[in-house]
């Protein structure tokens, strides 16, 4: 089974719920802790003890974590193993994005078995064209791994450009439409892509028979009805993502997962 049957698996038995680990330096403090790897490590442990088992994805923020060099990828690393040791499927959310040998070591970083930082999946951005990504896509197919491609992000710049269009169709469609290509089949692809829940015009995800990340809900504005608006019918392929609205209820263990839990009732 791939990465993209193993979510929507995952979403039926636990809701179609994407929790985030963004251990920025304002939440922290917010949960008592030091803006230091010390308190990075504190910060993730919890979240681990909060959330596996309990959602059906987790993303940590590698951002949060690159921050601090390399001991922050120490506990990135630690993050990565005791979630996925859990069985809770993880997306490393790292955007990475590049050509050919480049882009194969940043697949084999982040989707590569055994790799220290190995993950059931990673955020790409695509704008080097998404065929840029092929040894990426390639890689998750082979190891039953997946990717979210960038498509139509809900800040107000790439949604000014994603939405310019290219012979009456917009960039956003024609990287969903790139990622459709791959996901030929009856059981759901790999290769799913990402579309802000705000997105005032997003592109339409009726053939990408993958998963859709889906940013934006709580803290950035937009509602569940958002997130049903912009799914249609592929709402069972739809993961909304959710961090500060969640996180804010910590650092109690119990509260974040029952805010966590409540948010993934259907």
């Amino acid at each position: 089974m791939g990465f993209g049957q193993k979510l929507v698996s995952a979403g039926e038995r636990l809701g179609r719920l994407c929790v985030g680990i963004d251990p920025h330096a304002a939440l922290l403090e917010k949960w008592g802790l030091g803006d230091n790897v010390a308190g990075l490590r504190e910060f993730s442990r919890i979240c681990v003890d909060a959330f596996a088992g309990h959602v059906a994805l987790v993303k940590p923020q590698v951002a949060f974590f690159e921050r601090f060099g390399s001991a922050g990828f120490v506990v990135l690393e630690e993050t990565l193993a005791a979630l996925r040791e859990s069985g809770t499927l993880v997306v490393a959310d790292a955007k990475r994005g590049d050509i050919g040998s480049t882009m194969e070591g940043y697949a084999r970083a982040w989707l590569g078995a055994g790799s220290p930082l190995e993950a059931d999946a990673v955020t790409l951005t695509p704008y080097l064209g998404v065929g840029s990504l092929d040894p990426a896509i390639a890689l998750a197919e082979e190891t039953g791994k997946g990717v979210f491609v960038m498509a139509a992000n809900s800040n107000p710049e790439a949604e000014a450009f994603q939405t310019q269009a290219i012979d009456g169709v917009t960039i956003a469609q024609q990287m969903v439409d790139a990622c459709t290509a791959y996901n030929r089949g009856e059981t759901v692809g790999n290769v799913g892509v990402v579309v802000g829940a705000t997105v005032a015009a997003p592109p339409a995800l009726t053939e990408l028979n993958a998963p859709v990340l889906m940013p934006g809900v709580g803290a950035q504005g937009a509602t569940l009805d958002d997130v049903a608006r912009i799914a249609g019918a592929q709402i069972h392929l739809v993961f909304p993502n959710v961090s500060r609205s969640v996180l804010a209820s910590g650092p109690d263990v119990g509260e974040l997962r029952k805010r966590a839990t409540e948010l993934a009732k259907p």
